[in-house]
Order: C-alpha cells, then structure tokens, then sequence
C-alpha cells in the first residue's frame, strides 16, 4: 500500500528545510559545510570510478592506467572565533 503523505518534498516543504538547516547550523558555517559535501562527493565518485576501472581490469579488458592520489585542496586558515561573552545578570531582588 502506498501513502500518498510519504515522498519527496514539494517547494514549500524545501524552504522549511532550508529554514531547520540555517538554524541548526547558522549561516556562517553552511559555506564549509557545502564545501565539505562537494569534497567528499569529488572523493567518493573518484573511489568508485577508480573500483570500476579495477573491476574492469581484472576482467580482461585494457589495463586501467594507475591513478594518482585523490588530494584535497588546501583550505584557507580561519580566524579565530570570538570570544563568548556572557551577559549575566544579577537578580537583586532574592538576596
């Protein structure tokens, strides 16, 4: 039996998402949260082609030519956050 409430979100449904996703993370980091995603994607298709190239190999067919070391880029040094300061204040009512 199918559930017609169950599959993949509409427009809307995208913008609350979104919306979850920038609270949870804050906007700051979503940059090196996408950069992050796009590297492991790059390294995870290489890996895959590189297992199909051997598969391929071993078949018989033409020697897959050696692969060379999937490296990531460099990433720029940060700056350092800011200090967290707390507001505290005091309740001079209870003593």
């Amino acid at each position: 039996m199918l559930y017609p409430m169950i599959g993949m979100p509409q427009g809307a449904e995208w913008l609350v998402i979104l919306a979850i996703v920038v609270l949870v993370f804050g906007a700051a980091k979503l940059p090196d949260l996408a950069r992050g995603t796009g590297q492991a994607l790059r390294i995870f298709k290489a890996e895959t082609k590189g297992l199909k190239d051997d598969e391929k190999a071993a078949d018989g067919a033409t020697p897959a030519p050696p692969r060379a070391a999937t490296e990531l880029p460099p990433t720029p040094a940060s700056a350092p956050d800011e200090p967290i300061v707390e507001d505290r204040q005091t309740d001079n009512h209870n003593g």
